[in-house]
């Protein structure tokens, strides 16, 4: 199989809304208005897509300093920096992890970054409950912990991760 990236149109929702809420507790959950105003709100809402059927396998979607977002993450990286792009949420559906999806949105992620001349890529990532393997996968990415916060009244805690723009 061969995958592309490209930006989300409105006919991928549907299934970026499936393939959102099977990635719970990694993400939060969504229902379709939300989903919706938060691609609204993005710098950068991206599928990957196999290049023959063009179905949804993956996507990210990330937001610029300044959006009207209320999400605890977003806001704690928000009064750090000004000079970022945040990745709010990326996921790869069930039948399509392990074939390096992950790697090739980040590299379009990275690319935008650099596009537009920002210091650093930041995204959170759960230690509890615990995400090891996302963890893995952004060291491997060249992220580092700059922090960490309790979530979600207390039931979530995540890791908050910053990659240079320039690693990508």
């Amino acid at each position: 199989m061969s995958y592309v990236v490209r930006p989300v149109v409105p006919a991928d929702l549907d299934d970026v809304l499936v393939i959102n809420n099977a990635s719970v507790p990694a993400v939060s959950e969504l229902d379709a208005p939300a989903l919706e105003r938060l691609v609204g709100q993005t710098r950068l809402a991206l599928a990957v897509v196999d290049d023959a059927t063009d179905a949804v396998a993956g996507f990210a979607l990330c937001l610029l300093p300044g959006a009207d977002y209320a999400s605890e993450n977003y806001r704690w990286f928000e009064a750090r920096s000004s000079d970022f792009l945040y990745v709010d949420r990326i996921a790869v559906g069930e039948g399509s992890r392990g074939r390096g999806l992950g790697r090739v949105l980040y590299a379009a992620i990275f690319d935008d970054a650099r596009a537009l001349g920002l210091a650093e890529v930041c995204c959170e990532v759960n230690t509890r409950p615990p995400n090891p393997g996302s963890m893995r996968f952004h060291t491997r990415l060249g992220f580092v912990e700059v922090g960490r916060q309790s979530t979600k009244g207390g039931s979530v805690d995540v890791a908050m991760l910053a990659a240079p723009a320039l690693v990508g």
